[in-house]
């Protein structure tokens, strides 16, 4: 198929090392631009990505000719900026969070049906190395049923941590946390979370339990500030657990360090020192872990823009993300568990 001519809305940390590689790399994505006002970010687009242009706003990135765009921003300019894009007829890509609230997201998918054009949360942690060997689990039957689901993103920034851009810990790792538990065991009925207070009044060391419509339950925790970070999974099943410690899947390192999909044959392949293990009691195994595919995400977009797939993540899900995490807010601030 033609590639789809692809606009970047940003070029901070996120634009820069999980967006724009990706683009570049994939044959289905022809990257046209990226909008940014930033002399030291236009700069950076034109040695990074040379014959790239910059523009100054969406309105210049769609006169010249960009299909679909992908939105790397603050959070808070997430809304505006994705129904900003459909309004001007762009297939859109909304970084996490998608957006503040539920009800907000609920417009913007509503928006993008009203257009007939796709949308899609960029939940590229679906495609972590870790999280495809416990779904491989899971769907082969291997933990039997799974009762419990532990998932921590948790790194260490001293005081006064990360910029409020993310929209504090809850937003920014709940989105992907809560996105994951949803993938994994379904519907939710009920929330309860607890979070501390950093600094500068964002929320940090967030923790949610979820209990799932199926009755397993999901314990997730997120910090910036986590001097010893815990297992990254531990998903116990009637059959057995399994184990993931040690470092996060490995694809954002890799980005960070220069290398992209189109530079690497053995992308998203983990060292079996970084496998997880399937554990019941004394007796245990070591299981290799899936290869992560974050490079998938954007072909499977263009793929949809093109009228030949679906989107890579139903925008609708981004919904029911947004609507736990306003539980969660809801529960941290009042002390009460909250129904859904």
């Amino acid at each position: 198929m033609d590639p789809v001519r692809f606009g970047l809305v940003g070029y901070g940390f996120g634009g820069r090392y999980f967006h724009a590689p990706l683009l570049a790399a994939a044959p289905e994505c022809d990257l046209l631009g990226v909008v940014t006002t930033s002399p030291e970010r236009r700069a950076q687009v034109a040695a990074e990505h040379p014959g790239v242009r910059a523009f100054a706003s969406l309105e210049d990135l769609a006169a010249a000719g960009a299909e679909a765009v992908a939105i790397s921003t603050p959070a808070d300019t997430h809304t505006p900026l994705t129904e900003q894009a459909l309004r001007l007829g762009l297939a859109v890509v909304c970084d996490k969070p998608f957006a503040l609230d539920a009800a907000s997201a609920g417009r913007s998918v509503h928006l993008a049906e009203e257009r007939g054009l796709p949308l899609a949360p960029y939940q590229n942690r679906r495609w972590d190395s870790d999280f495809r060997t416990v779904r491989a689990l899971v769907d082969t039957g291997r933990l039997g049923t799974v009762t419990r689901f532990e998932s921590r993103f948790e790194r260490f920034t001293p005081e006064p941590g990360p910029p409020a851009s993310g929209g504090g810990t809850l937003l920014d790792f709940g989105s992907h946390l809560v996105d994951q538990a949803l993938v994994l065991l379904g519907p939710v009925t009920s929330v309860y979370a607890e979070w501390r207070l950093r600094a500068g009044g964002l929320d940090d060391d967030v923790f949610v339990a979820l209990t799932h419509a199926d009755g397993a339950r999901s314990h997730l925790a997120g910090s910036w500030s986590e001097g010893a970070p815990g297992l990254r999974f531990r998903v116990t099943g009637t059959e057995g657990s399994y184990v993931v410690d040690g470092p996060m899947d490995g694809q954002e390192a890799v980005l960070l360090a220069g290398q992209t999909p189109a530079s690497r044959d053995d992308w998203g392949a983990e060292p079996p020192e970084r496998w997880g293990r399937l554990r019941r009691g004394d007796v245990g195994e070591t299981v290799p872990t899936e290869r992560g595919r974050w490079d998938t995400f954007y072909p499977a977009f263009a793929a949809a823009v093109r009228g030949r797939g679906p989107v890579p993540v139903d925008p609708r899900d981004a919904v029911a993300t947004a609507t736990v995490l306003d539980a969660a807010r809801r529960s941290a601030t009042e002390g009460v568990v909250v129904e859904l």
